[in-house]
């Protein structure tokens, strides 16, 4: 099978090349990739959820009987699941943007170097939230 030049590929009219989403699920990005993309879908989750944020905490601070209305609408466990979520995306937004700071300063961007952060990232946010989770869920 040749090579297909951009020439033949007009002439012809038929696309090779061309990736599609789906065809992007067949790769298997480095872990720095997929801590890189999780810093993103962290920070969206904050952006998007933080209207909805601001106004519980309005509506706790406004008055005793909104916190109690808070309070018992964060007692149940799949609201707790969603603070856990939450928490989490704080925390590896901030701890994958000390990395990239770190980056930015031209430190740790060789290969060896970029997997042991992006690996650290995930291990600190992982362990914060973690504990995190268990104080939420009364463990201790």
């Amino acid at each position: 099978m040749g090579r297909l030049f951009m020439s033949e590929v007009v002439k012809s009219g038929r696309r090779h090349g061309v990736m599609r989403l789906v065809d992007a699920t067949g790769y298997r990005l480095p872990l720095a990739g997929v801590v890189s993309i999780l810093h993103r879908i962290s920070g969206m989750l904050m952006f998007f959820l933080l209207p909805f944020i601001l106004c519980l905490l309005d509506k706790s601070l406004a008055s005793e009987y909104g916190f109690y209305a808070i309070r018992s609408l964060t007692s149940g466990w799949f609201v707790k699941l969603v603070i856990l979520a939450l928490v989490w995306a704080y925390l590896h937004h901030f701890c994958a943007g000390v990395r990239h700071l770190f980056m930015d300063l031209h430190y740790g961007l060789d290969k060896h170097t970029a997997r042991k952060s992006a690996a650290s990232v995930l291990a600190v946010s992982l362990t914060l939230a973690a504990l995190i989770g268990l104080k939420l869920f009364g463990v201790f």
